[in-house]
């Protein structure tokens, strides 16, 4: 790559990054946030539910506003809203201003991340180069992530209000950065084209409503459970009806025929689940059982951001020698071992006992989010990278907020009225069932799909061949193209 290949992907890490730090922060932040504005358990999980709904919700819309009105343009201005609404979620004095902050900063984050993405994609020549650009530009999510840790420990040690307040300078640098040097590109809307708002409302709704039936199963009464999901189902059916109509569907349902593609975004979701679940009750434990400080919560977390570093070394290498599919499964094995090792976790185990959890899970993203990210876009046309792109960064935020709403109603429903260290424990033992339920899942998944690629290859055990027909192969059999040479 040249030298504004290299600044312009700078840039796209650097928004990619901000997003990392920002999850992390805030994370870390929780209990303070819950002792100065006084939220129960089942509000507070709302304060990252509503960033990653307002994220998942409307990024089908965001990848399809990319495709049609320019990737450049919903890039930039997204980060511009993103910059102010992050700076109000500090200001915020009760729990519903915070959430609110949260949601539009997530729908933001739903333009900027499929844009950002397809910019990568159509930019960079399919191969080593792109291939070696996806896995730096995953990389620096978990970079953020891990700095966000350390940094959200220390800011919140003298305010959270600081986590919020501590990205706008950043984020700064990189809109300014990035208005010269991401590419002005054509917008490919034509006459007759627009956008489908009625799909994007319809499947907002159902993600919301899923996801509020599932965090008031245990608490609410049965009726209104009920009510809710069958809300959410008909949301969904008039979502299918409505795009299968529209003459410019938000989805065009025919990419769903790709069995590969399907799988992979299955995986990311129950992946992103078990993922996001496990960190809010890992941060409980620490804060509210052992009562750690947010600085130690923040180092106690750190070897999770190990993919900061493994994502562009190790993991090239591995999909090189072993392909997309096994990676991932691989991966998906060493986060169901990680959650599993962490499951009989007792009121007084030293930190020594707990570091091969956190270790695994960090080693699992690398080896999954990246590749993930490669095969949902590989061999998706140019003008449809938007779409590839908002599926997929959908199934992550909506597995985030179905994970998060899951281990909440587990917890509470197992810690019920108690309040001593007893209950608490108990309650986070039931809720660490859940991420480990969702990985073993998509491991499984994974699993199946990859032996249906050696069949549909032919491959033998080693599977290296690309599969006869694309469609029976499992999440990308073939061995990917070196993403550590030179381009």
């Amino acid at each position: 790559m040249d030298r504004r290949s290299w600044a312009l992907l700078l840039v796209l890490c650097g928004a990619f990054f901000l997003e990392g730090i920002d999850i992390a922060m805030l994370n870390v932040a929780l209990p303070s946030i819950r002792a100065e504005l006084g939220l129960p358990t089942g509000e507070l999980q709302w304060v990252i539910s509503a960033y990653v709904l307002g994220y998942g919700g409307f990024m089908l819309l965001g990848g399809r506003a990319a495709d049609l009105f320019g990737r450049r343009r919903m890039f930039l201005v997204p980060l511009a809203v993103f910059v102010v609404f992050s700076g109000l979620g500090g200001l915020a004095t009760e729990g519903w201003m915070l959430i609110t902050a949260r949601f539009v900063t997530g729908i933001c984050a739903a333009f900027m991340a499929p844009a950002g993405l397809s910019i990568i994609t159509t930019g960079f020549t399919a191969g080593p180069q792109r291939d070696r650009a996806l896995l730096i530009y995953s990389g620096t999510g978990g970079g953020g992530f891990s700095i966000g840790m350390v940094a959200g420990g220390l800011l919140t040690a003298a305010d959270w209000r600081w986590v919020f307040f501590a990205p706008i300078l950043p984020a700064l640098l990189v809109l300014l950065a990035g208005i010269p040097l991401i590419p002005k590109d054509r917008a490919a809307r034509q006459a007759g084209d627009r956008v489908d708002v009625a799909g994007a409302v319809t499947v907002t709704g159902t993600v919301l409503l899923l996801v509020l039936t599932v965090e008031q199963a245990t608490h609410a009464p049965v009726l209104r459970t009920l009510g809710t999901l069958a809300a959410a189902l008909a949301l969904f059916a008039a979502f299918l009806v409505i795009e299968r109509r529209s003459a410019a569907p938000l989805v065009r349902l025919g990419v769903f025929g790709s069995r590969p593609l399907v799988r992979a975004n299955i995986m990311g979701l129950l992946f992103t689940a078990g993922f996001f679940g496990f960190q809010f009750i890992a941060v409980l434990y620490f804060q509210e059982l052992r009562g750690w400080s947010p600085e130690q919560t923040s180092f106690a977390m750190l070897a999770m951001g190990a993919d900061a570093v493994l994502a562009p070394t190790l993991t090239p290498w591995l999909v090189r020698r072993f392909g997309n599919a096994r990676v991932i499964v691989g991966g998906l094995a060493l986060a169901t071992l990680g959650y599993a090792v962490f499951l009989p976790v007792g009121a007084d185990w030293t930190y020594a006992a707990m570091f091969p959890s956190m270790l695994l899970v960090g080693l699992a993203f690398a080896l999954v989010y990246g590749p993930l990210t490669i095969v949902t876009t590989d061999e998706v046309p140019d003008r449809e990278q938007g779409l590839a792109g908002g599926l997929l960064y959908t199934s992550f935020q909506f597995g985030a907020a179905l994970g998060l709403a899951a281990v909440t109603a587990v917890t509470i429903a197992a810690t019920g009225d108690g309040t001593s260290a007893a209950a608490q424990l108990d309650g986070y033992h039931a809720g660490l069932v859940v991420p480990a339920a969702a990985v073993f899942l998509a491991l499984l998944i994974g699993v199946w799909g990859l032996r249906r690629g050696r069949t549909g290859s032919g491959s033998g055990a080693t599977g290296g061949a690309p599969a006869a027909d694309g469609a029976a192969a499992g999440p990308d059999d073939r061995p990917a193209t070196p993403a550590t040479s030179a381009p």
